[in-house]
């Protein structure tokens, strides 16, 4: 009954997603002024309240953050989940359908995607209230009606993801146990500002009275902007790299060509039930990873004494067992052909960090890179990490509006010195890597989560496409 679809006189699933649609959607097109009279702060709680203030009824997790906040949202989801607890999970963007983005992970299920028959009776409620409220976004709706389940569905706990930036996001509404901030770096410059410590102004946007802040590292100039909101908001603050120290360590992992990897904290705070030094293992790939893994883990720490049942044991299968899929995803491997690698690295930072693990964590004869950017991101800082390390480069583009042209992409590698070729979708893109590899060759896609979603959603089509086109 569930995933069929529900009966009501608006229709469907489809209606649904049409009357949602109808509402501004930034993520689709970006706001020009990120500004409370752009994106009205209050209108959140107005239209909460209209539903019955849903997020007062569960505790919660916030995060926000430029990179990491999905990964360490999911890390934490997990481990509440192998705790035995109901965890609600709430993140953006999706890759293959909106009812991604809201979750509820149990003992009995490891993925929890809210089923169509509750998105659209919640769509439905909120039709009848959307008229009386002008100027609702899209995201608002969305907020909603996540939080309209979590807390009809019971959660013990709620880990929701900021959108964009955190001041003056939907989510903000929420009065959680813990505030965290992961890795900031200069992304959505036009929106958030120019500067880090204009970002972190943003991010820590989040931080509420007296609750505690977990932040990963920092610049100094981000690291400052934080310490002085969290001091403003009479906030107890952690931060990584301080209270808790860590070492990674990389390793072969057996039947791929890139590397798998573990943490050990070697210090916690005193009350910390973790005894250093204690190592985890990581289902997640990337060095990143690691202090991201950390962050979750001074989070869990932290609501440790209002959630019994989270275990020292619980946090360990959850960090071994999370899944956060178009990140670092090794999508195809055999011994016949090339290995398809999607990670939706979407500005120079993060450009610059799947480039050192191109170099120094993978195995691999050649390199093809496939590569789509979303026009708001700093397109040169994306290609010049990677480029050099490619055979060759195709670049395509997400069928999405804020997509970035094949033309300028190709012309931002001209710039930089480099010849690459242009494909009009990534189905395409994917065959035309594909056709000229070779077995022990590594195909990387990568420059956004929209173009990894494209990929993701065509996959089971075009796989047996390109196996059919093997080389051998």
């Amino acid at each position: 009954m569930h995933d069929q679809e529900y009966p009501t006189k608006s229709g469907g699933y489809e209606s649904a997603l049409e009357f949602l649609y109808e509402f501004v959607n930034y993520e689709r097109k970006m706001t020009e002024v990120y500004a409370p009279e752009k994106m009205d702060p209050f209108r959140p709680a107005r239209l909460l309240y209209a539903v019955g203030e849903p997020h007062r009824r569960f505790p919660a997790i916030h995060i926000a953050g430029t990179k990491g906040k999905g990964s360490v949202a999911a890390m934490c989801a997990t481990a509440l989940r192998a705790a035995g607890l109901r965890a609600g999970l709430y993140t953006s963007p999706h890759l293959l359908d909106l009812r991604e983005r809201i979750r509820i992970l149990t003992p009995y299920d490891s993925q929890g995607i809210i089923s169509r028959h509750d998105f659209v009776r919640l769509v439905d409620e909120l039709r009848q209230i959307a008229p009386r409220m002008p100027g609702l976004t899209w995201f608002e709706l969305i907020t909603a009606m996540a939080f309209m389940h979590f807390a009809r569905n019971d959660v013990n706990v709620a880990v929701v993801e900021v959108g964009l930036g955190g001041r003056l996001d939907a989510t903000n509404v929420l009065t959680p146990m813990v505030s965290v901030i992961t890795s900031l770096s200069l992304d959505h410059t036009g929106l958030l500002g120019n500067t880090l410590a204009e970002i972190a102004a943003e991010k820590g946007g989040i931080i509420k009275h007296g609750i505690p802040v977990v932040t990963a590292a920092q610049s100094p100039e981000a690291m400052g902007q934080l310490r002085r909101i969290a001091a403003g908001h009479n906030a107890p603050l952690t931060v990584v790299g301080e209270a808790w120290r860590f070492e990674g360590e990389m390793f072969h992992a057996a039947g791929t060509p890139c590397a798998g990897q573990s943490v050990t904290v070697t210090d916690a705070p005193a009350s910390s039930a973790i005894e250093p030094p204690a190592t985890f293992s990581l289902a997640l790939n990337g060095a990143y990873q690691q202090e991201n893994a950390v962050v979750a883990l001074a989070t869990l720490d932290l609501v440790r004494p209002h959630l019994p049942a989270l275990t020292l044991e619980a946090m360990r299968t959850g960090l071994a067992t999370v899944q956060w899929p178009g990140r670092l995803q090794i999508l195809y491997h055999s011994s016949e052909g090339p290995t398809l690698l999607v990670d939706g690295a979407h500005n120079a930072d993060s450009a610059q960090k799947l480039a050192y693990y191109l170099c120094e964590k993978c195995s691999y004869r050649r390199l093809w890179l496939v590569l789509g950017v979303t026009a708001d991101k700093n397109v040169p800082g994306i290609l010049e990490p990677l480029l050099p390390l490619a055979e060759d480069t195709i670049v395509t583009q997400a069928d999405n509006p804020r997509a970035t042209d094949t033309a300028t992409l190709r012309d931002a590698a001209e710039q930089l010195g480099y010849t690459v070729q242009t494909e009009p979708d990534i189905a395409a893109a994917v065959i035309a890597a594909w056709e000229r590899a070779q077995p022990g060759d590594l195909i990387c896609v990568t420059g956004s989560l929209y173009i990894i979603g494209d990929l993701l959603n065509y996959w089971d089509r075009l796989k047996s496409i390109l196996l059919s086109r093997q080389v051998t």
